[in-house]
This record gives structure tokens, sequence and C-alpha cells, in this order.
């Protein structure tokens, strides 16, 4: 039997314990069911189990990240024949203490981020990864404690580059007050076109496309794109084939990877590993062991059509 786990995230006083306390309140989401609530912070604010609308709503701290191990997480569910599990995440823990201890029967059913806007721009300049992070897995970020006389639309344009670095899907709420909040409606064009017959890729938009086309392969699929990037030789790939790509920085330094497509070319012998080349290229959506096996080793290969050797890219790493 799979558990359900909803996970709220975010940084100390940023409206995770009002949000999870008004939740339990309501019959909608605690209509009884046996329920595991794990603190993983102490805030001002403390939960008030008697205003719970279902009662069998059972509290337990975890103290420290090195408390998140599966056998414990197992023991505390069964402990109280949880059905389900909520769990309030400490800000200053790294998301995968907590994702890698997850026990096997356990499935995030949903996941949201909370920030307070007043101070969200200072902890992403000061602890960007963190931020980050969080960001990059949750359904929704929700800003609360917005000003409407000060929230304008520069802020909001702000706001939502941040979150669509770290993920593109994910879904932005303003609060303003209780009862007065509202959706994101930003709309986040393409900085290329893809109904030209022959998709540009400009040098600083190979991060964004690298992204869009792993997301979203089959609107890819026939299309022909030119682009510049790194050519990676070896590594037991297919004989015809190479990886072509550029280093991507997402979020910080500690975070620089190569980002790269398979390449089938008829002339590999006449690139070099590591050389910078411009490609034409035509897309395909194909299985290849190269990306995994079953679904997961479907995705994009770029048959080339020519390939020519150039300058590097400036800068050399790509960012959003």
């Amino acid at each position: 039997m799979e558990i359900p786990v909803y996970l709220f995230t975010g940084f100390l006083e940023s409206g995770k314990t009002t949000f999870i306390q008004d939740a339990l309140e309501g019959s909608d989401f605690n209509a009884g069911e046996r329920t595991l609530l794990l603190l993983c912070e102490e805030g001002e604010e403390e939960y008030r189990p008697e205003d719970f609308f279902g009662k069998n709503v059972f509290i337990e701290e975890i103290e420290s990240p090195e408390d998140l191990r599966e056998d414990n997480l197992k023991s505390l569910q069964l402990t109280h024949r949880a059905e389900r599990v909520i769990v309030e995440y400490n800000g200053m823990w790294p998301m995968n203490a907590f994702f890698s201890a997850l026990p096997e029967d356990w499935v995030i059913y949903q996941e949201v981020c909370f920030f307070d806007a007043n101070t969200f721009l200072s902890y992403n300049t000061n602890m960007r990864q963190l931020v980050f992070e969080k960001l990059q897995t949750a359904e929704l970020a929700v800003f609360n404690r917005c000003n409407r006389e000060t929230f304008d639309a520069d802020t909001k344009m702000e706001f939502h580059k941040i979150v669509r670095v770290a993920n593109r899907k994910s879904q932005i709420i303003y609060e303003y007050g209780i009862g007065d909040a509202e959706p994101d409606t930003i709309i986040d064009p393409l900085p290329f076109d893809l109904e030209a017959d022959e998709i540009v890729i400009e040098e600083d938009m190979f991060a964004e496309w690298y992204r869009d086309i792993n997301e979203e392969q089959k609107k890819y699929d026939g299309k022909i794109i030119k682009a510049k990037g790194r050519v990676a030789l070896g590594g037991g790939l297919p004989e015809g084939t190479f990886v072509f790509g550029r280093h991507v920085m997402t979020c910080c330094v500690e975070d620089i990877q190569l980002a790269g497509l398979l390449c089938k070319w008829d002339h590999v012998n006449k690139v070099k590993h590591g050389g910078w080349v411009d490609i034409t290229a035509e897309v395909k959506v194909e299985f290849t062991p190269v990306y995994g096996d079953g679904d997961q080793g479907i995705g994009p290969i770029l048959y080339c059509k020519e390939v020519k050797a150039s300058l590097p890219a400036d800068p050399e790493v790509a960012t959003f």
C-alpha cells in the first residue's frame, strides 16, 4: 500500500505551520485519516491539535538530518499506523537528505514551497543553492505576505524568473492576505522560433533550448536546428556518434555540468574531443541505450547534416 506524503518546504517563518494548521482544520483534507505529522523545525507558530477536524494526527519531531533514516521514518509510520504523512521540512536542510531516506512505499503526492515575499530575494542572494533546490521539485511556490502597494509587475517578474530557472512547471501563487491571493500569469515565450525552417539557437539560448528539448521532446521531432557546442567522444559511444553539448550552470558554480545530446554523423573522425563546432541537424526522437533502458532511453538524437569547426562560445559556460 502506498503511503501518500505531503511535503511542505521553505525557510523559518515562511508560513508552513499556518498553512498546515489551516489544512488540518478542514474536513476536506482531514476527515479522520491516521496522519503522521513530521516536524523538522520549530518556529514561533505552534500547532493546535485541539482544532484539527480529524483527531488521528500524530506529531513527531525530527531533530536533525541524521534522524532522516529510512528505518526511523518507517518505524514512526508503523508505530502510529499512519495512512499518510505530512512533513514540515527544515529550510536549512538539503532536500536530498529527505528524498534519499524515503521508505520504498512512501510516495510524494504533493510538494509545496513557501517563501516570505519580504525576505525571498535576500535568501536567494545569500543562500541560492538552498532556494534553488526547494524550487526545483516543488509543484507549487507560494509567496506570502505580499504588499499590493509595493509588489508591482517588475517585482513579480523578478520572482517569476528565479522560479522558472529552477522549475518551468511549478505553479506560482502570490498571497496578499487571508483570502486574497492571485496566480502568476506571466507567459514564458521561448527565445527562438520553433516554426522556422531552421531553428537557430543563439549562444545565449543554449541552456533554455536544452531544457526545453528534454522536457518537450515531441515538438522537436523532425525539426532542423542550428547550434554551437562542444564535442565529447569516447566513453563507449556507438560508432558514428558523438555527444554535442555545452557546460551549463543552473544555479551556482558547484553545479556546472555538461549538458549534451547524442549526435549521429558519418564523419566523426573529422572532429576532436573537446572541440567547438557549429552543427546543422535534424532532430529525431528515438531510443538509444546511451540515454538509458526502456522508456528512459527514448530521447532527441541529432542527425547531423553539417558539422563545422568554430570558435568557442562567449561565455563558454551557458546559463539561464
